[in-house]
């Protein structure tokens, strides 16, 4: 298992060249959303339903990425409770209002992914966005630590 230092850092060494910082920082919340939206839609087994009504494949992978979050570091993972629990509450929301959860997920990653290739504009190609996608819990976790950097909390 790798440092929480080794993972920022090869996130961060990837992201060094970022035509649009500011777009990509949008986009990496949206591609969550997304992601986990379309995980929240999937069907689940009864048992599951009868346990409770917020338990799905979505809330699964968030309580599993906030466990993860806890093992790779103690003030990331409060830092990024919020952000965990926000990311829930919208999918709740979601799920009762008159908006398609199918459409909004799938927008949102789309536009999510977009805004991720064009905030790396410079290397036109899709294989940095692929990786992006591959290691998307990690991305908040990263722009969270570039801001406990700036504001002097030790990671």
């Amino acid at each position: 298992m790798h440092e929480p230092n080794d993972w920022l850092q090869r996130f961060a060494d990837s992201h060094r060249e970022l035509t649009y910082p500011a777009l990509y920082w949008a986009a990496v919340p949206m591609v969550v959303l997304g992601s986990v939206g379309l995980l929240w839609i999937v069907p689940i087994p009864a048992e599951y339903a009868r346990i409770s009504p917020l338990l799905n494949w979505g809330s699964t992978f968030l309580m599993a990425a906030a466990v993860y979050y806890f093992i790779i570091s103690v003030p990331l993972a409060i830092g990024m409770l919020p952000f965990v629990i926000g990311v829930a509450a919208f999918q709740a929301w979601l799920g009762t209002s008159d908006y398609a959860p199918l459409r909004v997920s799938a927008g949102l990653l789309l536009a999510g992914t977009l805004g991720l290739w064009i905030g790396r504009r410079r290397q036109w190609s899709f294989g940095p966005v692929w990786r992006d996608l591959q290691m998307m819990m990690i991305g908040p976790a990263w722009l969270l630590s570039v801001l406990y950097r700036r504001i002097g909390i030790p990671i």
